[in-house]
């Protein structure tokens, strides 16, 4: 009768906790037994964790096998479990010695030849090896090396089989040891769409500048081709740059879906869901909770194309995650956690046909046609949105000539000045600003006070949006390098919230 502990961790959410395989081997009829609530591609592992042994020249035990993964309520799937059980299997068998076992972690997913395939969630485990406060050595598949290195002092010891890991600790000599995983500097360079190639829309332009500076929402409404999309395309070519902790949050919750590639770093997500998605393709679900598209798009941008399109009641479940930048997960055995800080950019036609307003065309829909278009998007939703912004139709005259804008390189550096002047002053961008630091950071004069007062009266404004107000109108004046908001400054946050839609 043998026993081998190892250690690996199981994904929950963003949360990847510790869990301990343990292989018992005992006399009897041979047998097979994953216990410890694993799911189907974790019972799986017995036919490829069998192949991959015999295949790479050990013996499997003819014994009665008893893998318990721990601790037993947490859920454990996928089949990074395949290595450590593997490996605890030809300890307890004493086919390779167990007493290094104790100093690594283990996740890895074996093929039939014992070769070690790449998994999910790698750099989250990394992640929260650190945040544990934890000091074991990692031994992972080859293919993961590079972005679980991303994490600080991280001790990664990349294998491509399972044979490599076994000579690893059966070996003596210095050629048979895994070697520990140097992260090399990571420069890859950042490339955005550039706003130079947007010809006119000079105040849209000033008005993504502005949401770029404070992180607020926008939304584009104007008739088809009038570069709504185009816009929205080159948006986060015109945010701060990231940092190193906001890049690796980025990558562990891209990680988590395998999507996460070394080129990515640090580079802005910008995610474009299709109008026919669900609510859980959108915040995320699953039997197996996986991070939606407002979590893929973390620290980034999620632009929502013919916003009316999509069903009503998937909107409306962005309206909670755009307040706390968090979404919460609920199943009946699970829940998981995910960050959902992104930066919404939404566009639409104000009417079926998409020219309601226009200036040179007619607009062919009815007043109740038009009314029930704009009322597939809720007033709360509405309500939450920081920008509000019409787009017109640019003139052939400026579409042929030769003259181009600001390119988005200019305008990053205004925006980078203005997050920076953010940071220092209150330790976050003008969009978390609670009520409180608004009444400290965001006074006004009298004749302004008197001015907001009457425009909210005037379009019955909710006590959210007058602090939506008061937020841009902070992050003009910081873009202005102004100590307090001016008349002018709270004057153009005005215009950006105007009555664009169900006039």
């Amino acid at each position: 009768m043998s026993l081998a502990v190892l250690k690996s961790r199981a994904l929950a959410g963003m949360q990847a906790q510790e869990v301990s395989v343990e292989v018992h081997l005992a006399n009897g009829l041979p047998s097979f037994t994953i216990v410890g609530l694993a799911d189907t591609e974790v019972k799986e592992a017995k036919d490829r964790v069998r192949a991959a042994i015999q295949n790479g020249g050990f013996e499997f035990p003819a014994q009665r096998i008893t893998v318990n993964l721990a601790p037993a309520d947490l859920p454990k799937e996928s089949g990074r479990f395949d290595l450590p059980i593997a490996l605890g299997i030809l300890a307890a068998s004493r086919q390779i010695p167990s007493r290094r076992l104790h100093q690594y972690e283990f996740a890895g997913e074996l093929s039939l030849s014992g070769e070690l395939r790449p998994i999910r969630g790698a750099l989250a485990m990394s992640l929260a090896t650190r945040r544990d406060g934890g000091c074991l050595a990692f031994i992972l598949p080859l293919a993961n090396a590079d972005e679980a290195a991303l994490v600080c002092n991280a001790a990664i010891y990349p294998a491509d089989s399972l044979l490599q890991v076994c000579r690893h600790f059966a070996g003596k000599s210095v050629e048979t040891m895994l070697s520990r995983h140097e992260a090399a500097p990571v420069v890859v360079p950042v490339e955005y769409p550039d706003f130079a190639d947007v010809k006119g829309q000079a105040f849209v332009k000033r008005a993504l500048e502005v949401a770029a500076a404070g992180n607020h929402s926008v939304l584009l409404v104007g008739p088809p081709g009038s570069g709504k999309t185009m816009l929205a395309s080159r948006f986060a070519g015109l945010l701060p740059a990231m940092s190193d902790e906001e890049a690796l949050e980025t990558a562990a919750v891209q990680s988590l879906t395998g999507a996460f590639r070394i080129e990515q770093w640090k580079q802005r997500p910008f995610r474009s869901p299709h109008h026919t998605s669900s609510g859980a393709a959108l915040v995320g679900g699953g039997s197996v909770p996986r991070p939606g598209e407002i979590s893929l798009a973390h620290r980034g941008v999620l632009f929502l194309d013919e916003l009316p399109e999509f069903d009503r009641r998937v909107l409306d479940v962005l309206r909670e995650p755009m307040e706390s930048g968090r979404i919460t997960i609920s199943r009946a055995a699970r829940q998981a956690d995910f960050p959902a800080h992104f930066q919404l950019i939404a566009a639409m036609n104000p009417c079926p046909c998409g020219y309601f307003g226009h200036a040179q065309v007619a607009c062919k829909c009815s007043p109740d046609v038009i009314l029930r278009y704009q009322n597939r998007i809720s007033g709360p939703l509405l309500d939450r949105i920081d920008i509000q912004m019409g787009v017109s139709s640019v003139h052939p005259d400026v579409l042929a000539a030769a003259t181009y804008g600001e390119t988005s390189a200019l305008i990053a550096a205004r925006v980078q000045a203005a997050a920076t002047l953010q940071l220092n002053r209150q330790g976050k961008s003008n969009q978390y600003l609670t009520p409180r630091e608004i009444d400290h950071h965001c006074k006004l004069d009298r004749t302004s006070k008197t001015r907001l007062k009457n425009t909210m009266e005037m379009f019955h404004w909710s006590g959210r949006a007058y602090h939506r107000v008061l937020r841009v109108a902070r992050t003009i004046a910081d873009l202005s390098r102004s100590e307090r908001i001016m008349e002018p400054h709270l004057s153009e946050a005005l215009q950006y919230r105007r009555a664009l839609l169900k006039d």
